[in-house]
């Protein structure tokens, strides 16, 4: 008899080709006398190097599934699974720990700190992590970003864009794994939101990173490889 064909088995993560796993996410939050459904059974695999969207309408779960990923919070159902980590088994240290070796964050909002210089705001990941030399890197990387004559300003004296271009240069300067973007132009004119962003795909293209893009912007999502669309805390389509 011949000898039996080993198959491979499907439902253990690949991690070799996978960056993130989720399987059947769910978050719940309690309400007075009942409970609020934000995300309901999503599961889908995000492969190395991609680029992926993440759509629906206001209120559909987006922002939260990102936290969820990045384990900025936990969910009430389900894993996620950051270049094989499994998430849910590490306590708030441990999910730092991950955040701060593998991924990189762009808000709406910019999240500099006011009292650091934009220096020293990329200089800070790099600190945190225990880099030996932290100035070198992020002195090139602002200058990368145009912003090589801006070293020692505070977030008070840049523009809108300005901030947003040293956010870029915070997240990918510790070579992330994963860059999450959450609505990286919501505060930005048009303008400068489309320079912004032509900057944000060159980078990601050079350090061929993870892209994880939550926007409302459609004309924005279709530059990804894909779309994750969610409608009422549901993936409709993958």
């Amino acid at each position: 008899m011949a000898d039996a064909i080993a198959l491979p088995d499907v439902t253990k993560p690949d991690v070799t080709r996978h960056v993130l796993r989720v399987s059947g996410l769910g978050k719940r939050v309690p309400l007075p006398g009942s409970e609020l459904t934000i995300l309901d059974g999503v599961s889908f695999a995000i492969d190395k190097g991609d680029s992926v969207a993440i759509v629906g309408a206001s209120g559909s779960g987006k922002s939260t599934l990102l936290s969820l990923m990045a384990g900025l919070d936990t969910p009430s159902d389900g894993t996620v699974l950051l270049d094989g980590e499994a998430l849910s088994t590490l306590d708030e240290d441990g999910r730092a720990r991950v955040r701060g070796e593998k991924v990189g964050f762009v808000f709406q909002s910019f999240q500099l700190l006011p009292s650091l210089t934009a220096l020293e705001n990329v200089m800070l990941p790099l600190e945190l992590r225990g880099d030996a030399d932290a100035e070198t890197p992020a002195r090139a990387i602002l200058t990368k970003v145009g912003l090589g004559e801006r070293l020692g300003h505070y977030p008070r004296q840049l523009s809108g864009g300005e901030q947003q271009r040293v956010a870029l240069a915070r997240a990918f300067v510790t070579t992330p794994s994963v860059l999450f973007a959450d609505e990286p132009t919501g505060n930005l004119d048009t303008h400068t939101g489309q320079a912004i962003i032509e900057l944000l795909f060159a980078m990601n293209a050079d350090a061929g990173t993870t892209l994880v893009l939550v926007t409302h912007d459609e004309h924005l999502a279709v530059r990804c490889s894909r779309m994750l669309r969610l409608d009422s805390g549901r993936l409709v389509s993958a």
